[in-house]
């Protein structure tokens, strides 16, 4: 899922380097002090988080914006929705 490519991330988390459950647990705590309709970027190395962060909102209503491929890691974007 790639994101629109005008979408801009208002607080980027740099993961990179964490393992499971590293980078879901640094979104989590991040989002608890963003706002409404705030988009957040996790960068993270870890393969697992291309499954768990996208569960994740599903499970607590946010929604995944887009998930990129970068250069050496994966760019997950979630818009915080309550």
């Amino acid at each position: 899922m790639a994101s629109d490519a005008t979408t801009h991330a208002d607080i980027v988390i740099d993961a990179r380097g964490s393992f499971c459950p590293g980078p879901l647990m640094e979104l989590v705590r991040h989002i608890r002090r963003a706002s409404v309709g705030q988009v957040l970027e996790v960068r993270s190395t870890d393969a697992g988080s291309r499954r768990d962060i996208p569960a994740w909102c599903q499970k607590a209503g946010h929604t995944l914006v887009g998930i990129e491929d970068r250069e050496g890691y994966t760019a997950i974007l979630v818009r915080k929705e309550r």
